[in-house]
């Protein structure tokens, strides 16, 4: 049997909600059920309609919703939900969905703030139930590879560590235009305390962690709010200090911009070690470039038959037809799937499976954002992340 997904948020005219129902769909392990698509409660219902779910799951609220679905039979109700609305929304939902007995896969960042990440990992912790956070850059075969390379001891200890995530679509005043996934992004009642850095900042933060294995201990950062007039920043530059290992502290820069023109989704990054150096691009996300001192550089496929079992289990198709962003997403909820499934049937998960972002990721996000977003305001510049 599918294992039933219930969605809040993601009705019509949101981008997000789509991306997350594709992925869901892509591996035919999980079905939409039911769903509160929107705050208004008509178009909440106006959107299940259009997804073709019947009216008595199509909620006028999530409180509703969770509500419902609660009383229904065990084999009919909901197990997990999707949470696919702006930021200020993230916890409220987790709460109460967590609470009503359902799992979790909350969009990022986890929550508007570090208080409300703290509270909601002591909610995941006294419920016992499955959390997971969408850094969907994760999911991609070649990023498995890299995190594994560096795992494997093959580039050295770890030295120097740059990512950069640059966007220009933000350059101008896009949020006066009535532009809702700009409106809500640069307020700071629905995004928090940051723009740029809780959008596309975490994405580099998480993936520089995740590939490296390395935990940020300190940075020193530069936030800009470049547009005239616009509340959030849209504009960072950090420099990084990694946790010690190997009797090397590795120093990193963290770059993300709105306003950069002509950037599209710019994610990238480079890891540079005592052996060798690895470079990856989202835009070209199915070739990773692998640097020894002493050899040429090499190019590492997607699909290519050397690769390790992570990437491998996260590959789909023969060498030389691209996968991408949706696949990438859709590898997180095939994970996140099997996890409730072995939860359900008391059996134990693969390893591959357990690659999902949970609670501590997101509460280490919520962490990333308020230090930098403390260091930019600060006259000592150098500031530690809480542990």
């Amino acid at each position: 049997m599918k294992i039933r997904m219930g969605m809040v948020g993601g009705g019509q005219g949101a981008f997000i909600g789509a991306v997350h129902r594709m992925a869901a769909n892509l591996d035919g392990q999980i079905e939409l059920v039911a769903g509160a698509f929107s705050s208004d409660s008509a178009r909440s219902k106006a959107s299940g309609k259009e997804l073709f779910l019947p009216e008595d799951r199509c909620y006028g609220s999530y409180a509703e919703m969770f509500a419902a679905e609660a009383k229904l039979p065990a084999e009919k109700r909901i197990e997990f939900v999707a949470i696919v609305t702006p930021n200020f929304l993230h916890f409220p939902i987790a709460k109460a969905a967590l609470e009503s007995g359902f799992h979790v896969l909350s969009d990022k960042p986890a929550t508007l703030d570090l208080a409300e990440a703290k509270e909601l990992a002591r909610i995941v912790e006294k419920t016992g139930l499955l959390y997971g956070l969408t850094h969907n850059y994760t999911g991609y075969p070649l990023v498995k590879e890299a995190r594994d390379l560096v795992r494997s001891g093959k580039l050295g200890a770890i030295r120097k560590v740059v990512v950069e995530y640059p966007q220009g679509w933000l350059a101008q005043r896009l949020e006066d235009s009535g532009q809702k996934q700009a409106d809500w992004r640069t307020d700071p009642k629905r995004a928090g305390i940051s723009c740029c850095v809780g959008d596309i900042g975490t994405h580099a933060e998480n993936l520089a962690e995740y590939v490296t294995g390395l935990r940020i201990e300190s940075l020193c950062a530069d936030l800009s709010t470049f547009v005239e007039g616009r509340a959030l920043d849209d504009d960072a530059n950090v420099l990084l200090r990694f946790e010690e290992k190997n009797g090397v502290r590795a120093k990193g820069l963290l770059h993300c911009s709105q306003i950069s023109i002509g950037e599209e989704n710019g994610l990238n990054i480079r890891v540079y070690g005592t052996k060798g150096s690895l470079a990856w691009r989202q835009e070209e996300p199915n070739t990773l470039v692998l640097r020894r001192p002493d050899q040429p550089r090499a190019l590492v496929r997607a699909g290519d038959g050397c690769l390790g079992a992570a990437a491998k289990a996260a590959t789909r198709l023969p060498m030389g037809h691209p996968e991408a962003f949706l696949e990438a997403f859709a590898n997180l909820y095939r994970n996140f799937a099997a996890l409730v499934r072995a939860r359900k049937e008391g059996t134990t998960p693969s390893e591959h499976a357990l690659d999902v972002p949970g609670i501590a990721d997101a509460v280490r996000g919520m962490a990333f954002i308020e230090t930098v977003v403390a260091s930019s305001r600060s006259a000592d510049k150098w500031v530690s992340l809480p542990r």
